[in-house]
């Protein structure tokens, strides 16, 4: 399985954020696994954003979940996530990933796949 992210590198302060994780080898509505979003701030540790199951259920850090969109598209076999009224605070690198379960999100060690990641940066 292969996932890679694209989207705008460059995000200007309070404007939404958007990125696609492009998947091949498998779909994304196969039982039971869950498709990530997660980021890694300059300097800190992974954090969880949140994630589509395969079902299309939706999941979101609290912290994060009333500026979070997250959804996907079948026939693409992509799953997209917008953050809006990004900060300074958003700049990371993101990544998408494959979990084996909702459950599991905030296990890193359960994740089996993931993308190369792509920097973004909110500029002011």
């Amino acid at each position: 399985v292969l996932l890679k992210e694209s989207g705008l590198g460059l995000v200007k302060l309070s404007q939404m954020l958007s990125l696609t994780c492009s998947v091949s080898g498998g779909s994304i509505t196969v039982s039971y696994y869950g498709w990530s979003w997660v980021r890694q701030p300059p300097g800190k540790g992974l954090e969880w954003v949140g994630l589509i199951s395969y079902d299309g259920t939706i999941y979101a850090s609290s912290s994060l979940r009333s500026r979070t969109s997250i959804f996907r598209d079948i026939v693409k076999n992509q799953f997209s996530l917008q953050l809006s009224s990004v900060t300074p605070e958003d700049t990371a690198v993101y990544y998408c990933a494959r979990v084996k379960g909702p459950s599991y999100y905030n296990d890193f060690e359960a994740y089996d796949y993931w993308g190369q990641g792509t920097q973004v940066t909110v500029s002011s």
